[in-house]
């Protein structure tokens, strides 16, 4: 974990105070929207593995997107800790600052450490291991021609808005055991909240009421579900919910977008497109490479130091907040020199994230699932569905942090559903 000197601090990067680096860099703005990965090789070219960086309010951190330099901090939560609350940048930072969503602390799993976060996370695992992958399948199959039935007829959609962001939270909705007359209520929720329309954090609230409410039924009626397996670990009421809340909009957004980006990749891409009407083996290639190339989360907030240590040539403070560059970290050249010749199979991506705080196990899997399920049944519904408008005017939602696309207009030939 130590780096030969010189070492640069956040102070002097800042205020550049050090000649080898150019100072730092903000990491917002519609740079990003495009091609980030074009941002983050000139990134790694300026400044190396570590980045000193500005997030929105001109607040510092590090950037870390280093392949290595990523695992390292990932693999060591002693020294690269999740508990926000010792960020040394407290005082500078306002209650409606619009990141405070991802680093205020709360009772949920996603902050707790050691022995706690072990705990919480091993019951969120037991929960989801209880789940028949098999019958996770059929479900999403059943799920993907429901929401298909509702536009096939029109011979145009917007992906995103009528199949990718509705279909993940319908399947965690059947993973959760939610009652059907929930299920609409908690999609027009999320969908508010996700994308931080008006009204989001009432719409947050309607989440937790209906969390509450799911657990209260649960505790009633148990069953073969997530939230049934989830009453048997001990956890308090808030506990509960917290990390309730936290799996379904964890999953809900990063398969939407991995739907709509493979989607995406397999109707622009001639490699993937000539097996469209073959066989589906290019769907699990395609579903890979997104990981690698466009993973729906990009950057991630984030790790603060708990002691003074050098990381990447950098000088990291007691208190400094480290962002993982997922993205970035998945591109570096000291791990994939030939990034296409390396993509298919391999599944050490950090997508997931890494470590003791990754996506737990087998969530990766239950996601995939979902995804392939959902690309393979739009492909078998609508053999010839094409983009309808050209590649350079689909638009990318504009967060640092996740990437996905705003809409993803097609056309296909109409049919209609039977009955």
């Amino acid at each position: 974990m130590t780096d030969p000197e010189p070492a640069t601090t956040l102070a002097d990067a800042s205020s550049g105070g050090c000649p080898a680096r150019t100072g730092v860099v903000p990491l917002y703005g519609p740079r990003f929207l495009r091609n980030p990965s074009d941002l983050y090789r000139q990134m790694r070219q300026e400044h190396g593995s570590v980045v000193p960086v500005v997030i929105e309010g001109d607040i510092p951190a590090w950037f870390v997107i280093g392949y290595r330099e990523v695992h390292e901090v990932l693999s060591n939560p002693g020294v690269f800790a999740r508990d926000s609350r010792r960020w040394n940048q407290w005082e500078h930072i306002p209650s409606d600052w619009p990141l405070m969503p991802f680093v205020g602390f709360q009772p949920s799993t996603l902050f707790a450490e050691g022995d706690e976060h072990r705990r919480r996370a091993g019951a969120i695992s037991d929960g989801l291991f209880a789940v028949d992958q098999f019958d996770l399948r059929n479900q999403a199959e059943r799920i993907a021609d429901d929401l298909i039935d509702t536009f096939v007829a029109a011979g145009e959609v917007d992906l995103m808005a009528a199949y990718a962001h509705p279909l993940p939270l319908l399947a965690v909705a059947k993973i959760f055991g939610l009652p059907e007359a929930e299920t609409p209520g908690l999609l027009r929720d999320m969908m508010t909240t996700v994308n931080g329309d008006e009204g989001a954090l009432d719409a947050y609230q309607g989440i937790c009421a209906t969390m509450q409410r799911l657990v209260a039924h649960k505790r009633e009626w148990p069953g073969p579900d997530f939230v049934s397996h989830m009453l048997n670990h001990g956890l308090t009421e808030e506990q509960l919910i917290s990390d309730l809340v936290l799996v379904m909009t964890a999953a809900q957004q990063p398969m939407a977008y991995w739907i709509g980006n493979t989607v995406r990749l397999m109707l622009t891409e001639d490699r993937f497109a000539v097996s469209i009407t073959g066989g589906r083996h290019s769907v699990g290639q395609a579903l890979n490479e997104v990981l690698w190339e466009d993973t729906p989360t990009q950057n991630y907030l984030g790790r603060w130091a708990t002691r003074p240590v050098q990381l990447g040539g950098q000088k990291i403070k007691t208190g400094d907040l480290l962002v993982l560059g997922l993205a970035a970290a998945n591109s570096d050249p000291q791990v994939r020199p030939e990034p296409a010749a390396v993509t298919t199979g391999n599944q050490a991506m950090m997508s997931f994230s890494h470590g003791e705080h990754r996506c737990p196990y087998p969530a990766p899997e239950l996601a995939e699932v979902i995804c392939r399920a959902a690309v393979e049944v739009l492909l078998d519904r609508l053999p010839d569905v094409l983009l309808a408008v050209s590649i350079e005017d689909l638009e990318w939602s504009p967060s640092v942090w996740m990437r996905g696309l705003v809409a993803l207009p097609v056309k296909f030939t109409p049919s209609y559903v039977s009955g």
